[in-house]
């Protein structure tokens, strides 16, 4: 890992207080509001899920409200028990809820009491026997006055925050109402109805009081939906559990902070498919219908009532009308809806057991420090420069934001997302300033100390990498590389000083470009040739593939060069429009380093490995091969390049000054561009050079003939081309059937020319 890498992962690591900072934020809270505003954009990007439970809304609306119809609020009870009376028994739905704080402090002091008393009677006589009605009691009204004239504070108690002695909790609003002069009546099938804070996302399913523990009324509404008894309901800790008579658990309900549950909402208010809705004033017509003289009206009224989604519903009645003030946005919808939609969510949360889950504090504080670390030392990865780090950097927070609404969607799991994002963005913008600041400074730096006497391209690679040159040297393994002209000797014979001069630099224009875009080094020229390195001065990992990869790139830019050359007709003589270049390659350890006098030096490589390379390049004339490598280099390419350059073995030389035989290859092409001819001749010519080892030099010929035929380059026909690998073996094997090599021969050929 270099200097610059291990510098970006130091800088994040500095930053650590940011992330750190924000996880207090998170723990305070002070990114809730924004946290619900990301959970809501889940919601309405995951959509309406379908209910699992069959519900029907009753809705209190303006037109129930109308004088014309039952009239102004607050109701006689009379109406709540007409209604209730026929869904149970006309309609045989399994339980009714309602909404509403039947309390007769609301009553007006003009209202007309008799009425009033015989309606709540009336309703009285339907609860008595306790059947699956659950009417709404409230912590929601601050202070209250006892029988005594005495103010008491009434608020929803939350185990979080810590209880006072529970003598101290006062009990909720109930439904009351009198039944006679001094005979108030107090059902027993009772829920209360709060939120918390007011805020449609979660539910408190107990409340403690100086009275009992009081359920929420969708936990009393499943209890007799489930036809369980008084004592079937039970807090365990973090869930609250719903067991039979046998203790077996029909339904376990995790909890937050010990009492709340969190609303997994199910759809929008405005959805009739998943939302049913009938107006009051039509049940309770409807229901008078069935007591009606005429026989039409009755049966009209039993049509109503016999309609399938009536049957073994939960019907909750609520006010709908904007008049009652109970109303507010929820997280699938943006105006506010009525809030007896909460109770039906939460009911189709519970029966479907799709709870939201969150993550503990330690796994938050533990995702935003990781995503922090990722996308930060991403941003900063390779430099100021460096466009593909700050790409994958971007990719990285976009990954995990797609991930927070995928498992949304899918396993209903809620990730944070505004502390590690916000934690990520803002390292990541500190670290990224400070570099660009500091690689400012440090490029002014080593342009001042190196301009003058280095290269720009090494200058510039300097600087990338972030490390200074090593003066006098190091060994370093890299893969060195070395081009000719083909026959170039003879162009200067033929085209002007002029022409030359604007030959060679496009040419060498196109080369030197090549080989700087896939990473190279440009070492010196010398005349026609092009002498560079892969792998230094800045650390390239897969330096052998991207020096194979050039010389197939600078093969095909030469291809186009010869056509446009061509096509200028006579400004170029024709051995111009068959010019070839060629290559060699190889890979090992070298000196590295500046190179020259005190005064005057030059940042180049040294070493048998370099040597070994150039006669890479000129003994590539000797075996028909434009470009020519050791095994040393095919092995490392194919190590981190993968298989995408096409090799060919052309045999075992020793190249003329070393002793040891050295394994040769053909880069013959890259994979999408070989042709199906071209894996024929390949297969061909390795048959042939099996039988040329094993002495079969008859079988040898002929595959080398067969090969020929298939060459890529042939003879005569592709510009400047004279000779193949198949033809040379050819001459080689039939001076080998002339002449057999001793019985101790190895394979081996001797080059006797450099």
């Amino acid at each position: 890992m270099n200097r610059s890498r291990l510098k970006a992962i130091g800088l994040v690591l500095a930053l650590i207080p940011v992330p750190v900072l924000w996880c207090v934020g998170q723990a305070r809270g002070w990114f809730q509001r924004a946290e619900n505003w990301a959970t809501d954009i889940r919601f309405q990007h995951r959509g309406d899920l379908s209910a699992p439970v069959k519900i029907v809304y009753v809705d209190i609306d303006d037109i129930s409200l109308d004088p014309k119809e039952i009239g102004g609020w607050p109701w006689s009870r009379h109406y709540f028990a007409e209604v209730s009376r026929t869904l149970l028994e006309e309609a045989a739905v399994k339980v009714v809820g309602i909404d509403v704080v039947l309390s007769d402090t609301g009553i007006s002091e003009v209202a007309d009491r008799k009425r009033i008393v015989e309606g709540n009677v009336e309703f009285a006589r339907l609860l008595w026997p306790n059947p699956p009605v659950v009417l709404a009691a409230s912590f929601a009204s601050d202070k209250f006055r006892d029988i005594n004239g005495e103010v008491f504070q009434r608020e929803l108690p939350v185990i979080a925050d810590g209880l006072p002695p529970i003598e101290e909790i006062e009990a909720p609003e109930v439904p009351s109402f009198m039944v006679g002069r001094q005979f108030p009546f107090s059902p027993g099938g009772v829920g209360i109805i709060d939120i918390e804070d007011g805020v449609t996302r979660r539910v408190p399913l107990f409340a403690p009081s100086n009275v009992r523990t009081y359920y929420h009324l969708t936990v009393e509404l499943l209890r007799r939906y489930w036809d369980l008894g008084p004592d079937a309901v039970r807090g365990q800790g973090d869930r609250l559990e719903f067991v039979n008579e046998q203790g077996e658990l029909i339904s376990a309900i995790p909890m937050q902070d010990q009492q709340f549950l969190e609303i997994n909402w199910f759809s929008r208010w405005v959805e009739p498919d998943l939302n049913p809705r009938i107006s009051f004033k039509d049940v309770y017509f409807y229901s008078r219908n069935l007591r009606s003289d005429n026989p039409a009206a009755v049966e009209s009224a039993r049509q109503f009532f016999a309609q399938d989604g009536f049957k073994d519903a939960i019907v909750l009645i609520g006010p709908v009308a904007p008049l009652l003030q109970d109303l507010a946005p929820t997280p699938l919808d943006q105006s506010p809806v009525p809030k007896v939609g909460v109770h039906g969510n939460v009911l189709k949360t519970i029966v479907s057991g799709l709870y939201l889950k969150r993550l503990d504090s330690v796994q938050i504080y533990a995702i935003t420090l990781l995503l922090t670390l990722l996308v930060g030392t991403m941003s900063v990865w390779g430099g100021a420069s460096a466009v593909g780090a700050r790409v994958l950097a971007a990719l990285g927070l976009g990954g995990y934001i797609w991930l927070c609404f995928h498992l949304f969607s899918t396993l209903h799991v809620v990730l944070p997302l505004i502390a590690p994002v916000g934690s990520a963005l803002c390292t990541s913008l500190i670290a990224a300033t400070w570099q660009v600041v500091q690689e400012q400074q440090a490029k002014g730096k080593i342009r001042g100390m190196f301009g003058t006497y280095l290269s720009p391209d090494v200058v510039n690679s300097m600087i990338d990498s972030g490390r200074d040159p090593e003066l006098g040297g190091h060994d370093s393994e890299i893969t060195a590389y070395f081009s000719d002209i083909q026959s170039f000797s003879s162009f200067s014979e033929v085209l002007s000083s002029s022409q030359l001069g604007d030959l060679l630099n496009e040419y060498l224009t196109a080369c030197t470009d090549i080989i700087q875009e896939e990473g190279g080094t440009l070492d010196k020229y010398i005349g026609d040739a092009v002498v560079a390195m892969f792998g230094a001065p800045v650390d390239l990992e897969n330096h052998a593939y991207k020096a194979c990869l050039v010389t197939q790139l600078v093969h095909r830019r030469l291809d186009e060069l010869r056509e446009k050359w061509t096509r200028e007709g006579d400004k170029w003589p024709d051995m111009v429009h068959r010019m070839r270049t060629r290559i060699g390659l190889n890979t090992g350890d070298c000196m590295i380093g500046n190179m020259g006098s005190r005064s005057r030096f030059n940042y180049t490589m040294m070493g048998d490995n370099v040597n070994l390379a150039a006669r890479m390049e000129s003994g590539a004339k000797s075996w028909g091969a434009f470009t020519m490598v050791t095994e040393a280099t095919k092995l490392a390419c194919e190590r981190l390049g993968g298989d995408r350059i096409v090799f060919r073995p052309l045999g075992r030389i020793v190249v003329k000054g070393r002793s040891q035989p050295v394994p040769i290859h053909e880069v013959t092409g890259l994979q999408e561009t070989v042709s199906p001819r071209t894996r024929e001749c390949l297969d061909l010519f390795s048959q042939g050079l099996e039988k040329y080892y094993a002495r079969e030099w008859d079988a040898a010929l002929r595959l080398f003939v067969q090969s020929a035929e298939r060459e890529p380059l042939q003879p005569g026909q592709a510009p400047g081309v004279g000779n193949s690998p198949s033809l040379v073996y050819q001459s080689i094997v039939t001076d080998m059937r002339g002449n057999p090599p001793p019985d101790d021969w190895d394979g081996v050929y001797v080059m006797t020319e450099k």
